[in-house]
């Protein structure tokens, strides 16, 4: 088994055309495109089951506080909240599994889909987007695009070397209608629009 599958990759590493290649050029449809980005966003994300956070002046993590009404472990990927844990080099993909609330920033927002973007950058280990319970996510609201085909000019496609759209939290439902959220990853997602420093 070992020799075919020798065999299968040096026949794809002599036939894989080196050098750089241009993307296809994708028209962007932005007719429809408002004025106000962030009042689509939120629709669309709480369309999708998403929560957006109120802002506060005084203190701009109070509604990330206050998001965090269960008793766990809390994951923070970013500078400007302080977690219970924070990833190290050493951080396994399994150790996130008892995370109950993990705070990380996305890369960018998609307004038409209440879309997320998150690469390894954002997420540090990739778990952490889906074996938290809960998300809590800080988005610059200078980084929303309209749609996908805006999403598609980002330069996290050419410099990443991982990315997802996630879109509220996870959710399924049976035959009956029965609408259930977290069945297959996080039970929610919230967002509070917060410049990046």
């Amino acid at each position: 088994m070992s020799g075919s599958r020798e065999a299968i990759l040096d026949t794809i590493r002599k036939n894989h055309i080196q050098g750089e290649r241009p993307r296809p050029v994708v028209p962007l449809f932005d007719q429809a495109a408002p004025a106000d980005m962030r009042a689509l966003f939120q629709k669309t994300l709480e369309r999708m089951g998403g929560k957006m956070l109120t802002p506060y002046a005084v203190d701009p993590m109070a509604p990330v506080c206050q998001a965090i009404v269960k008793l766990g472990p809390v994951l923070s990927c970013v500078p400007e909240f302080e977690g219970d844990m924070r990833i190290t080099p050493q951080t396994k993909p399994t150790d996130i599994a008892p995370v109950e609330y993990a705070v990380l920033r996305a890369a960018f927002g998609v307004a038409e889909t209440g879309s997320l973007c998150f690469t390894e950058k954002q997420l540090l280990v990739n778990t952490t987007g889906f074996l938290p319970q809960h998300l809590v996510i800080l988005l610059d609201p200078s980084q929303i695009v309209y749609n996908l085909h805006n999403a598609y000019q980002r330069p996290e496609w050419t410099q990443a070397h991982y990315a997802v759209f996630q879109s509220g939290p996870s959710a399924t439902a049976d035959i009956e209608g029965v609408l259930v959220h977290g069945a297959q990853g996080v039970r929610s997602l919230s967002v509070l629009f917060h410049p990046e420093a």
